[in-house]
């Protein structure tokens, strides 16, 4: 009844006195201009929420395929520990050993989006750059992984001798692993290799660990002062002399080591993702909560200055 006696009066207004419904009865310009801005505000809030529903899809999704993957690999790289503990036993794990010729092996993924499991072997392998570095020293290095090159190349571009990509498209199996060992072995030359790479501990947790490899001429030589495992303790069989054996032992330790460098990391990886994904879903809906919040405070301000501009006109028209 009084939005038909509001129309009757309209039309009564129109005949009778254009200017009068002009300042009366429609908003003003300025009042349109306002009215158009909390149309389009709600429009950018109903879009937003529609991204960060879709982003939200898609960061569970990833938390989904990366459990998958890692429980894939976790069985692997626990049983790969068992490959190079006695050769840690028989020819040492000796970091602080000084050597002039330093290579250092930075194992890290292909891929992002897995928090700051990459920056963490990139920051200690430049610490260890600096550490073996020195007027009678030469460190170089060999990367492993996309993220570790990008980062590396920008200040330490000639100090890489070769570095080896989408290793983790595949899982990778001993032997793949055994033919990238012998392709560094043949490209660099080294006194000790000093392989970086993130421990798994559990899905939440990795450890930064370094395993070192020393040359058979370093581990002979160690070897007399008494630092590393002595080979004369032990009965050789066949007719092979020392420095044989110690070659085919320290190759075959670098092998060993370097495949569980690479399932141990590939696992810390797929942790670390699964704890960003989940954190970015949780960021997400929170942020939803928010936006939906504004969007229905907007849309509930929009209703509110309609009718008070409703009851107003109805008002004046009264009056």
């Amino acid at each position: 009844m009084a939005m038909a006696a509001f129309r009757r009066e309209g039309r009564r207004l129109v005949v009778a006195s254009p200017n009068l419904l002009r300042s009366s009865a429609l908003p003003s310009q300025q009042e349109q201009v306002s009215l158009g801005v909390r149309s389009i505000s709600t429009q950018i809030v109903r879009n937003r929420m529609k991204s960060v529903k879709n982003i939200q899809k898609i960061t569970k999704a990833m938390k989904m395929v990366a459990a998958s993957k890692l429980r894939a690999i976790q069985v692997r790289a626990e049983n790969s520990r068992g490959l190079w503990q006695p050769f840690t036993a028989l020819l040492g794990d000796t970091p602080s050993v000084d050597v002039k010729k330093n290579v250092i092996v930075t194992v890290s993924a292909d891929k992002g989006l897995c928090g700051g499991i990459n920056s963490t072997s990139v920051k200690i392998s430049r610490a260890l750059f600096k550490l073996n570095s020195g007027a009678e020293k030469e460190s170089k290095y060999v990367v492993l992984g996309e993220k570790a090159k990008a980062q590396l190349i920008r200040d330490s571009k000639q100090h890489i001798d070769l570095t080896m990509t989408e290793l983790q498209k595949n899982f990778l199996n001993y032997t793949q692993v055994s033919a990238l060992a012998d392709e560094i072995l043949k490209n660099v030359e080294y006194d000790a290799l000093r392989i970086v790479f993130n421990k798994f501990q559990s899905v939440v947790s990795f450890l930064p660990t370094t395993a070192t490899i020393f040359s058979p001429e370093i581990v002979e030589r160690e070897s007399e002062t008494g630092k590393l495992g002595d080979l004369d303790l032990y009965e050789v069989e066949g007719g092979e002399t020392k420095s044989e054996i110690l070659q085919n032992l320290t190759e075959f330790q670098f092998s060993c080591v370097m495949f569980n460098a690479v399932l141990e990391n590939a696992c810390s990886e797929q942790g670390a993702r699964m704890s960003a994904m989940d954190s970015s879903s949780r960021n997400a809906g929170e942020m939803l909560d928010r936006l939906t919040l504004t969007y229905n405070r907007t849309r509930q301000a929009s209703i509110t200055t309609e009718l008070t501009e409703i009851i107003s006109g109805a008002s004046a028209l009264e009056g």
